[in-house]
């Protein structure tokens, strides 16, 4: 059983190590990795796999992220030939502030709006266990001179504006997403609602402050729930401008 043991442990460095030279020699951008993510792959992968394979979903495939914060829950979708499927709902252990956007740095306030991950914004050494930075503040956040930053989705569950998971969900979420860049997806969208958008819940909210910046996410939300692809989103004159869901490559050959 050790000898085992053992041999998984170093089968699953091996995959590690390889899957990193390989991109690296590809000139692709990729997320730093180390010791304790390789130890993190061996432990997770296995179950996360077979997990994958009972829902006809594959490690690799291209990743698009949902959050909603009065719900206090975070959705991984993940790409089957030209649409995205639901592959599981994770609850947040902790988020900080109230429903509405993040205004500055140090209000305490966890964002929403449309935001992008790049490789370089995975971070297998964090404080918080695993982390990823979901880009705040974006385009849309600049033009209204909104500031603050390193607002991440990371374990534990604890929270000074960040989405905290705690450590074994982050784990799943991170090896997702980092199989996801190894595979050949750029980047993968992290789109965070104050709830379902819906016009019901809208009218349930419609004295807020937020009703005109809702209405404007609620474009996107509407979009992919439609389509279930992730829209194209750019920024005009302080909103969010929405267009129509671009079709999807057929995901690479899935690790």
């Amino acid at each position: 059983m050790y000898h085992c043991q053992r041999f998984l442990k170093y089968s699953f460095l091996l995959l590690f190590f390889m899957l990193n030279a390989a991109s690296e020699s590809s000139g692709q951008e990729t997320p730093s990795a180390d010791d304790r993510l390789a130890e993190v792959l061996e432990k997770v992968t296995p179950d996360l796999r077979r997990e994958l394979a009972a829902k006809d979903l594959g490690l690799g495939s291209p990743v698009f992220i949902r959050i909603f914060k009065l719900q206090k829950k975070l959705e991984v979708w993940l790409q089957q030939n030209d649409r995205y499927r639901l592959f599981k709902t994770y609850p947040i252990c902790s988020y900080s502030g109230y429903l509405g956007p993040k205004l500055r740095e140090g209000d305490w306030q966890s964002p929403e709006g449309f935001y992008r991950v790049t490789p370089d914004r995975m971070n297998p050494r964090s404080s918080y266990h695993l982390s990823f930075n979901i880009g705040y503040p974006n385009d849309y956040d600049a033009s209204l001179q909104r500031d603050g930053g390193d607002i991440m989705v990371h374990g534990g569950c604890s929270s000074k504006g960040c989405f905290a998971m705690s450590n074994h969900r982050m784990e799943e979420i991170y090896i997702l997403a980092y199989f996801a860049f190894l595979n050949g997806q750029q980047a993968f969208d992290v789109h965070i609602f104050p709830f379902p958008v819906t016009d019901d819940n809208l009218s349930r909210f419609r004295f807020s402050p937020w009703i005109e910046f809702w209405k404007n996410l609620q474009q996107g939300f509407g979009e992919f729930e439609q389509n279930r692809r992730v829209p194209s989103i750019s920024t005009d004159q302080g909103r969010y401008v929405i267009d129509e869901s671009p079709l999807l490559a057929v995901s690479p050959q899935q690790q």
